[in-house]
């Protein structure tokens, strides 16, 4: 799921990019000296559980837990994947600098799409009805990166089509464990520390 440096056409990087300085500048809004550790904390378990990557071909499958950091986090998400990108570029060689953009918006943006459609669901569900979303919510947000991961590739030239269908089939297995890891992580986060969770896509970006 990192796309390396040299691959993607110029204007995918800046768009990209563009999208990406946005989406922090919000995330930054919703950041605040109480959340800070919470952030800390889910930007590390993402920092860490991309990190083991599997090659397949000329991609590679990883676990990424952007669902359960958008359901948290809400658009504070955006700026813990960054850092988390960033750390990883610089320290391990993952992904890289001039598409560190590109990467936060395809690991970021399906976090907060999954914030503002399984929020509502999760603040107001118990029991199997709350884990199901929750499980979809970690599935759905690994489609969408594969999605958009693909698209970036397709966009950046005819060559790189093959490529992009295999990012997406590769991980369907990788969708089905976050789903069962964010409803479980999601699950037991409720039961014991209900406080760290957002009430839903209502929440003040100023919180």
């Amino acid at each position: 799921m990192h796309i390396v440096d040299g691959v993607l056409s110029t204007e995918v990087v800046v768009a990209g990019a563009v999208i990406a300085v946005g989406g922090i500048a919000l995330g930054l809004r919703q950041v605040s000296i109480e959340n800070m550790p919470r952030i800390a904390l889910l930007s590390a378990v993402f920092f860490v559980a991309s990190l083991i990557h599997v090659p397949i071909g000329p991609t590679s499958i990883h676990l990424i837990m952007n669902g359960l950091l958008g359901l948290i986090l809400g658009w504070a998400a955006v700026p813990a994947v960054f850092i988390a990108l960033l750390l990883q570029a610089v320290f391990f060689g993952f992904g890289g600098i001039t598409v560190l953009g590109v990467n936060t918006v395809n690991m970021a943006l399906p976090t907060i799409v999954v914030w503002l459609i399984f929020g509502p669901i999760l603040a107001r569900t118990e029991g199997r009805t709350m884990m199901i979303a929750a499980f979809l919510a970690g599935s759905s947000s690994i489609m969408l990166s594969a999605i958009m991961v693909g698209l970036s590739l397709a966009l950046s030239g005819q060559e790189f089509i093959a490529t992009a269908r295999l990012v997406f089939v590769t991980n369907i297995p990788v969708m089905i464990v976050e789903g069962f890891l964010t409803a479980a992580a999601f699950g037991l986060i409720k039961k014991v520390r209900p406080a760290v969770l957002l009430s839903g896509p209502n929440t003040s970006l100023a919180a």
